[in-house]
């Protein structure tokens, strides 16, 4: 019972579902995170340490970034569950459908040059 309370707990945060919605469209590192969400690089790099720790993202070096993506074979069944029905039930945030038009002009290669 404490896992599945666990789990939802990392789930009851609102950027934290956003998160979880930007990254399945694709890898993003922590700047283009920070850019989308408008929070602190401190406060973001929270979230994706609750939501690794969960096991729902992974993340993997990709040059000098940390890239965080979406757990595809997490080892927790419950994990797979909410992940595959991820859609239906952050369907009604508001913010999903900026979040993803932002993703497309997101860029950590320019966020980094700046």
């Amino acid at each position: 019972m404490k896992e599945s309370s666990n789990i939802f707990k990392v789930l009851s945060d609102k950027n934290r579902l956003r998160i979880l919605k930007m990254l399945q469209y694709r890898p993003l590192c922590v700047c283009e995170i920070t850019s989308i969400l408008k929070l602190a690089p401190s406060t973001i790099s929270q979230h994706l340490s609750l939501l690794k720790k969960a096991g729902f993202i992974t993340e993997h070096r990709e040059g000098r970034w940390n890239s965080y993506s979406i757990n595809r074979s997490p080892e927790d069944e419950r994990i797979t569950a909410i992940l595959t029905s991820l859609d239906f039930w952050i369907a009604d945030l508001n913010e999903v459908d900026s979040d993803r038009s932002k993703l497309k002009s997101v860029n950590k290669f320019l966020l980094t040059s700046k």
